[in-house]
């Protein structure tokens, strides 16, 4: 029996047959502390021990609005840094594409309205090539 919290590799081609649209940088994921004087401390995976960090993004394949943009956790030493370029200079607005997705089943939503949903997690970007596309590694050399 799978226990609560299973992590499930997935191909980005697969999660995200569109892509995603990252909108803002990457920031440290804090835990919570009512202490608004306590030093934050930066959330750590359970599973790695490594640091968590979260980026805003819109999965365009999405039909439920509600339910295209969300918070991706990242799972990295530093921080990740994407290398494609900007849509609109100044905006961080960008297509990005992800190494080392899990995706985490989760029950979703409140009261009688909950749904499947699902926890993303990457280890990072994939790298930039030239003409501002993300590697695609399903392609021939």
């Amino acid at each position: 029996m799978l226990g609560r919290g299973t992590r499930f590799g997935t191909p980005f081609e697969v999660a995200f047959p569109k892509g995603l649209m990252q909108s803002g940088p990457v920031v440290p994921d804090y835990e919570y502390n009512p202490n608004k004087n306590a030093p934050k401390v930066q959330k750590r995976d359970e599973a790695t021990g490594l640091l968590q960090w979260k980026a805003n993004v819109t999965d365009p394949s999405e039909t439920n609005a509600k339910r295209a943009s969300f918070a991706l956790l990242f799972v990295a030493a530093v921080q990740p840094v994407p290398e494609t370029p900007e849509l609109v200079p100044g905006t961080d607005m960008r297509l990005i594409e992800l190494e080392g997705l899990t995706a985490e089943p989760r029950v979703m939503g409140q009261g009688e309205f909950k749904y499947l949903g699902y926890i993303f997690r990457a280890e990072g970007y994939r790298p930039a090539v030239a003409g501002g596309k993300a590697a695609r590694s399903d392609k021939a050399a």
